[in-house]
């Protein structure tokens, strides 16, 4: 699987940007160092050079997104049985995810006026996205949401796109260590997702 080779120093480009969220917590300080630890922990697995080596993720833009978005979906299932501190936090998170993209975007360049139909857009997508993955997960059908990653990940590729399960396998396996996640970990921000297969190999 080696389609969307990384390319030096592209993790670090536009979407997700990096913590350029403290804005949003200024009616929730009680919470800030708790979301941020949470929500580096989410972008820095988002940045693993293997997803786009060997998990046939795009390192683009988009690529980017899709995975982190994939990160926040983990997350906010994991926090569905937890306390309401919990849920709260999660939700917090994903607004944090949206400030970042809402940042990011007005580095791009792009008009003032066009980013709220961009922003709108890209909730629909995120929101799609959980809910398609979630089916998936639900039913434990693999197939079903390595098709979902498949078509939401590679739009344009039609027959010629990668399958996914080993995207798809990931996240069966986080989903499984999320739920062993104590609740006190989930409410000091300390939640970690596994390291996928080929972690720390060198990248040509």
């Amino acid at each position: 699987m080696q389609q969307g080779r990384a390319r030096p120093g592209s993790l670090n480009e536009p979407i997700p940007g990096i913590f350029m969220i403290f804005g949003l917590f200024r009616k929730r300080n009680h919470n800030q160092i708790i979301v941020v630890r949470q929500y580096e922990t989410l972008t820095a697995m988002a940045r693993q050079p293997v997803f786009y080596t060997d998990y046939d993720v795009p390192d683009t833009v988009m690529g980017r997104f899709e995975l982190l978005s994939v990160m926040m979906i983990l997350f906010f299932r994991r926090t569905r049985s937890s306390a309401t501190s919990g849920q709260e936090l999660a939700q917090e998170i994903v607004d944090a995810f949206f400030e970042d993209i809402d940042y990011s975007i007005r580095e791009l360049g792009i008009g003032d006026n066009s980013v709220p139909k961009r922003m709108k857009k890209l909730a629909g997508m995120f929101y799609g996205r959980l809910e398609s993955y979630a089916a998936a997960m639900d039913a434990s059908d693999r197939e079903a949401l390595a098709a979902a990653l498949r078509r939401n990940i590679h739009p344009k590729a039609g027959e010629g796109a990668p399958t996914m399960l080993g995207l798809a396998d990931w996240m069966v396996t986080a989903e499984a260590h999320l739920a062993d996640v104590t609740e006190a970990e989930i409410a000091t921000g300390s939640a970690t997702l596994p390291l996928p297969d080929g972690f720390g190999k060198d990248v040509a």
